[in-house]
């Protein structure tokens, strides 16, 4: 894992930032910005809309806006990927990410930075659907929708779309008051998606190609318009005003748009019909058309090998987490189990966040009860088990979760979420040094790909315990530079290099740190950009 982008963010990216934040702050006249020229394209390189799309993210996270769930980012990436796939660019940049929020929205930002807000999760009755809404997304960014919008800005800055990153470094400013509350509340996917502005043309476009992406990915080509007619009913029934869900009004939905979605979905089906059966995969064309992956040489490989039920089953069962962890669990366990005597409400999804909600709030030996009769009928169920043991170890059987983390890492070595369950299980109630460095060495590896703070953590206290303290220390700033902390992380990198312990490569890869950071640190200085770790905040 570098802890920094490729190279120091530009110019360009902190300037966009700063204007982002006097926005915020209601100095919007004031704004001004070089002269960057009337080219979308020579505008925001792919690097810098990656840059900024990760800095989106790492401010959001310093705001806890963010579901950091190795779990779920795992299941909202997959499903993501699996629509990128079958879009017209497959080898473009994506990032799937699941909001706290509970308005009915997503948006995209640059970078191909796909966010989806828990709120939305949670009302979709498939997976179809919520994957009709990313495909949605994906097509605004495969068909240069957000370009097309700066371009056709005639504010002195074209990329006011990316107001929503400086609206969320003054959320976290000193003298921000409610800023931070209000984006929550009015919804950060509706802010970013004002000033995107896209044109009836573009939603039209998007759910064109959306339509056509999810039905060649295998999903129902008419989730999509079934979805959004779904939210339109909620107009007709005399709600309004702020009764309006936020992802209607950041995509206007007509009669004549849903009417054409339907009908192109209905042609997609036809054609689907007239398709041979069976594995249809072209090796060949695979390698022109989508780019090359790791120790994969037969792409047919790559077919799910699951059944349509136990997609349904994972769909459910992430669902009921979003809501669980996006929520408030103590709450949650009354929601269930009000519901549950209901008909239709004891499903094996609702049981799940029903046990999920009782270990989260610290009645582990509940939710073990309720788990227990779920893993009879589904005994090889990974997410099942994986709550089990995480309850278990609420409910102070340590032993017991740890045999069970093991069992699990075993079968998936290289599964996140049971990587970080297992090394957090092994470093509570004084560790030995030996548990310790067992925890680090599970965590490692997932080090080198994840951008989860938590993980980034939990990997410094088991180094930390274990007696590494210089490999600690690196992991704690990696921790602090991701979630939104880069004056805090820079500040321990330099700590960190005055140790006389470090041998060569650590202190190279300290240094090299250091260098990318410095130049990101200075021009927020310069710029007067307020973050929480800014030690210059408060400051005129």
């Amino acid at each position: 894992m570098t802890m920094a982008p490729r190279r120091p963010l530009s110019r360009l990216l902190v300037a966009l930032v700063s204007a982002g934040l006097s926005l915020a702050a209601g100095a919007q006249d004031n704004v001004r910005l070089p002269d960057l020229g009337s080219s979308a394209n020579a505008l925001i390189s792919d690097q810098e809309a990656n840059d900024y799309g990760a800095a989106m993210l790492r401010q959001m996270r310093a705001l806890d806006m963010v579901v950091d769930d190795p779990l779920l980012d795992d299941y909202i990436n997959h499903l993501g990927y699996r629509l990128v796939a079958a879009s017209d660019k497959p080898k473009d940049h994506f990032r799937f990410l699941i909001v706290k929020d509970p308005e009915i929205n997503a948006f995209a930002a640059p970078g191909g930075y796909i966010a989806v807000n828990s709120g939305l999760i949670q009302i979709t009755r498939s997976e179809s659907e919520l994957a009709g809404v990313i495909a949605h997304e994906i097509g605004h960014i495969t068909q240069n929708h957000l370009q097309r919008a700066f371009e056709a800005s005639k504010k002195d800055a074209p990329l006011m779309a990316l107001v929503l990153l400086g609206a969320i470094a003054a959320g976290s400013s000193a003298h921000s008051g409610d800023a931070a509350g209000a984006i929550l509340m009015g919804g950060q996917g509706a802010l970013m998606q004002k000033q995107i502005n896209f044109t009836r043309k573009d939603e039209i476009e998007a759910d064109r190609v959306g339509i056509q992406t999810l039905a060649r990915a295998g999903f129902d080509p008419n989730a999509m318009a079934a979805f959004f007619e779904r939210m339109e009913d909620t107009l007709r029934t005399g709600s309004g005003g702020d009764g309006v869900p936020a992802l209607l009004q950041d995509h206007p939905v007509t009669t004549e748009r849903i009417s054409d979605a339907k009908e192109r979905a209905g042609a997609l089906i036809a054609m689907q019909k007239e398709r041979p059966s069976g594995n249809t995969i072209d090796p060949k064309q695979w390698a022109q058309s989508t780019a090359p992956i790791a120790y994969v040489r037969n792409p047919t490989d790559l077919l799910p090998a699951t059944s349509a039920a136990d997609d349904a089953d994972t769909y459910a069962l992430m669902r009921e987490r979003v809501r669980v962890l996006a929520g408030d669990p103590l709450r949650l366990t009354t929601y269930y189990s009000a519901n549950l005597p209901h008909h239709g409400f004891d499903t094996l999804a609702n049981r799940y966040g029903y046990a999920l909600a009782l270990t989260r709030s610290g009645s582990g030996a509940k939710a073990i009860s309720v788990l227990q009769p779920l893993l009879a009928s589904h005994p090889d169920n990974q997410v099942l088990r994986l709550a089990l043991a995480d309850a278990e170890l609420q409910d102070g059987q340590r032993t017991r979760a740890l045999s069970a983390y093991a069992a699990l890492n075993d079968e998936s070595p290289r599964n996140a979420a049971i990587t970080l369950a297992y090394a957090k299980a092994l470093i509570i109630d004084k560790p030995s040094k030996a548990q310790a460095a067992q925890a680090a060495a599970l965590l490692r590896p997932a080090t080198a790909t994840s951008e989860d703070p938590d993980i980034f953590r939990t990997y410094a206290r088991a180094n930390e315990m274990a007696g590494y303290d210089a490999r600690a220390g690196e992991a704690y700033a990696d921790a602090s530079y991701l979630s939104g902390r880069p004056f805090d992380a820079l500040e321990q990198l330099k700590r960190l290099l005055k140790r006389d312990d470090l041998d060569y490569y650590a202190r190279a890869r300290i240094q090299a740190r250091i260098a990318e950071l410095t130049p990101l640190v200075l021009e927020l200085r310069k710029r007067k950009v307020q973050t929480e770790d800014n030690p210059d905040r408060g400051q005129q």
